[in-house]
Parts: structure tokens; C-alpha cells; sequence
């Protein structure tokens, strides 16, 4: 039961703030506020329930150290994502025409916090983290990675194969962040910085939700394993390689950190929440 009142009480906040965000899309410093409105009213939301659920401390939220955390995940996001278009653009897939739209920026930069905060909070911070309670840190990665990958199938301009390349360079990467950091607030850096580098600055599609007017007035082509096709370059094969590095590197931390959770026996004691440091 204490799982139904987590997800629902997130999720609710999730939906009515991105109904309100989409709304008022044509107003980019409305939907800047409403985004990070949305975001704080998240996090805060998922402390109390988790608070008022688990009986313990939501340190996963910590608020000390929070803000170099977060600059630290955004760092890693946006690198990486830029890295993936320097890669297309080199072999002819990405061209730049001139500057886009300044206010776009300002709009696409609220709904991607809103984005990266209601997301991280359901899929790592809930589901990712119960299961793991219950199945351990692998069986965990693999089923929320692939149901994350999956919730992307609703997308305008969906296709199995962009599902798929978000299960592996989202879904487990973002998954193996929070094993190895024990925080939600890298994974939540590191999902904004992505989406909003590639909406907010190199202005292409994200998972398959049409063009964003961002810095840079850009355009894709070539072939779907280059580019990404209609669903945008989370479809290009570098993306997906990327996406694979971090994992792996993720996952290093993690067990190097003593970090990874075994799968729990019936007999075993419930699973202690580990502590970040």
C-alpha cells in the first residue's frame, strides 16, 4: 500500500504540473515558472510521503550538498550530449544554420527541470529504489530501465527501436548514477542537462516530441543508426554507445563503492537504506 501512495502522490503533482507547463507553452517565462514550481512542489511532495510512509530520514534527498550535486550531474548530461552531436555533426548528420530563439531558451528550461525532477523521482528515487530493496541493484537496473524505455512508446513519432535505445542509454545509465551515488540529486543533473542540451541548446527533437526552438537553429539528417530518424538523436547508435559507457562506468563506482544490493533471500532482514557520503 505504501508503494500506490508514493507513486500516486508523485505522479499527481507530475501530471497536473506538466498539464499547466504545456499550457502556457507560448509564454516561455510563465512556463520557466510554472516548470520550476512543478519541480520544488515534486520534491517535496516525495519527502513527505516517503517521510510519512517509510518512518526514516529521506536521505536520498539530503539537502546538504544538493546544489554541487545537481551542477555535477548537469555537467556529465549536457557533456555527454553534446559529445553525441559533435560525433553526428562530424559525420554529416547535424547542421547548424545560425541562432534560434533566446526565449526558447528560457521556456524549454523550465519544462525540462520539471521533466527531470518528476521523472528521476518516480523511476529512481520509487521504483527503482523499492525493487532494488526487494530483487537487488541488477534485477532492478534491467526492469525499471526497460519499463522506462517502454512509457516512451506514447511519444509522437515513437518507434520500438527509440524505446529501446532509451531502456539501455537512459534508463540503466541513469539507473546505475543513483547505485552509485546514492542521491537522487545527480540523476536528476544529469537528466536535465541532457534534455535541456539537446532541446534548450542544439534545438533537435526529444524522444520523438517534435522540433524545439532552442539556441541554435539546427537541423538532422541521414540515416536513423546516424541521426535518430523522427524520433531524434536518443535513436542514434552514438547515443545509445554513450549511454553504455556511463553505465558501465556507473556501475564501477558502485561496486567499487560497495554499493550494489544483492538480491534479498526470504529469510534475510528488510534491506537497510544505504546512506550517502
Amino acid at each position: 500500500m505504501r508503494v500506490w501512495k508514493q507513486i500516486l502522490a508523485v505522479v499527481a503533482v507530475g501530471l497536473v504540473g506538466s498539464r499547466a507547463v504545456a499550457a502556457e507553452q507560448g509564454n516561455p517565462w510563465l512556463t520557466l515558472a510554472l516548470g520550476m514550481v512543478t519541480a520544488v512542489a515534486a520534491l517535496l511532495v516525495y519527502g513527505w510521503v516517503v517521510r510519512r510512509t517509510e518512518r526514516r530520514e529521506v536521505t536520498e534527498l539530503a539537502w546538504a550538498g544538493a546544489g554541487p550535486r545537481i551542477v555535477r550531474g548537469t555537467l556529465i548530461g549536457f557533456a555527454m550530449f553534446a559529445a553525441v552531436i559533435v560525433t553526428i555533426a562530424v559525420l554529416g548528420g547535424y547542421h547548424v544554420h545560425g541562432m534560434g530563439s533566446v526565449t526558447g531558451v528560457v521556456g524549454l528550461f523550465g519544462f525540462m527541470a520539471a521533466a527531470a525532477v518528476t521523472e528521476e523521482l518516480l523511476f529512481r528515487g520509487l521504483l527503482f529504489r523499492l525493487v532494488e530493496e526487494r530483487l537487488g541493484t541488477w534485477f532492478s537496473l534491467l526492469l525499471t530501465g526497460v519499463l522506462f524505455g517502454l512509457i516512451h512508446l506514447a511519444n509522437p513519432d515513437a518507434s520500438l527501436w527509440g524505446a529501446t535505445a532509451v531502456a539501455v542509454e537512459a534508463g540503466f545509465m541513469l539507473a546505475a548514477c543513483y547505485a552509485a551515488t546514492r542521491t537522487l540529486w545527480v540523476p536528476i543533473g544529469l537528466h536535465f542537462g541532457w534534455n535541456f542540451a539537446a532541446a534548450g541548446i542544439f534545438s533537435v527533437v526529444v524522444s520523438g516530441n517534435g522540433e524545439s526552438t532552442g539556441l541554435l537553429d539546427a537541423t538532422m539528417s541521414g540515416p536513423t543508426l546516424l541521426s535518430g530518424g523522427d524520433f531524434g538523436p536518443e535513436a542514434s547508435l552514438y547515443t545509445v554507445l554513450a549511454g553504455l559507457t556511463l553505465t558501465v562506468v556507473f556501475l564501477g563506482l558502485a561496486h567499487r563503492r560497495g554499493r550494489i544490493v544483492p538480491r534479498r533471500r526470504a529469510v534475510d532482514a528488510p534491506a537497510a537504506h544505504v546512506t550517502v557520503s
